[in-house]
C-alpha cells in the first residue's frame, strides 16, 4: 500500500496523475499511518476547499450563461454588421443610379442643345427676310 502511495504521490507531483489517481491517493492516505506531510498537504486543500465561496465551487449557472450571453451578442454583431453592410451598398447603388441619370440628362441636354444650334443656323436665311415690307421687294433685291 505504501508503494501504491508513493507512487501515486510521485504521479501527482509531476502533474501526471487523473482525478481518479487523485481520490485513491487522498483515500489511501486517509487509512495508512505516516505520511504526515502529505496528510497536511491534503487537509489545507481541503480546508481551502470547503471556504471557497459558492461561485467558484459550482462550474454550471452564471458562466454557462455569460456564454450564452456572449453567444447571443456575436450572433448580433453580425446581423449588426451585415445590415449595416447591406444599408451602405444600397446607398452607394443609390449614389450610382443617381449619377447615371444625371449623365444621361447631360447627355440629352447637349443634344438638345446641338440640334438648337444646328436649327438656327438652318433658320438665318430666313431671318434675314424679316426686313423686307412686301414679297415685291423680295423678287426686285436680287436684281
Amino acid at each position: 500500500m505504501r508503494e501504491r502511495i508513493e507512487e501515486l504521490l510521485q504521479k501527482y507531483w509531476a502533474g501526471e496523475s487523473s482525478l481518479a489517481e487523485e481520490k485513491e491517493l487522498k483515500e489511501s492516505l486517509a487509512q495508512v499511518e505516516g505520511f504526515e506531510t502529505e496528510k497536511s498537504f491534503f487537509g489545507v486543500l481541503k480546508d481551502f476547499k470547503a471556504q471557497m465561496p459558492e461561485k467558484l465551487k459550482t462550474p454550471g449557472g452564471k458562466p454557462k450563461s455569460k456564454t450564452i450571453r456572449l453567444q447571443w451578442l456575436s450572433w448580433a454583431a453580425s446581423l449588426a454588421l451585415i445590415i449595416s453592410s447591406v444599408w451602405v451598398w444600397r446607398d452607394y447603388e443609390e449614389k450610382k443610379e443617381q449619377e447615371q441619370a444625371y449623365q444621361e440628362v447631360m447627355e440629352a441636354l447637349a443634344m438638345i442643345q446641338t440640334n438648337l444650334a444646328k436649327g438656327q443656323e438652318q433658320m438665318k436665311p430666313l431671318n434675314d427676310l424679316k426686313y423686307l415690307k412686301t414679297t415685291n421687294q423680295l423678287f426686285t433685291q436680287g436684281q
